[in-house]
């Protein structure tokens, strides 16, 4: 649902967002301004992100399960996020991630990923 106001602002609601099926235990649902992205991501335990990185500012907050990140092109740090912890990745940091558990995790981007607004995001699709 998407209901414009004359400042520009626009209403939604989660379950009118489309779901996108990524993988078999990937979905995602997006909402994108001019300048910011929310996605609410869910991961069954045990699917994986392959190792990317972006231009994009990202915070990741998981709200249920737990995910486990590695950063760096080598894996130089780890980090487990369980429900109510955050995570600020900054532009242009290699990551991976690990569901450890079923997990739900709103995903922020600065600015809004255009490969995900395109499609073009072929490493989740796999």
């Amino acid at each position: 649902m998407n209901n414009p106001d004359p400042a520009g602002a626009s209403h939604h609601r989660w379950a009118d967002v489309p779901l996108e099926q990524l993988k078999a235990g990937l979905t995602r649902r997006l909402v994108s301004g001019e300048r910011i992205m929310v996605a609410q991501i869910e991961l069954k335990a045990g699917e994986d992100v392959p190792r990317h990185a972006h231009e994009n500012e990202q915070v990741s907050y998981v709200l249920t399960g737990a995910l486990r990140f590695w950063l760096g092109a080598n894996d130089e740090r780890e980090v487990t996020l369980h429900a109510g912890e955050v995570l600020v990745i900054p532009s242009n940091v290699p990551h991976r991630v690990l569901a450890l558990e079923d997990t739900f995790d709103l995903d922020l981007f600065n600015p809004p990923r255009q490969d995900w607004l395109a499609g073009t995001d072929a490493y989740l699709r796999r």
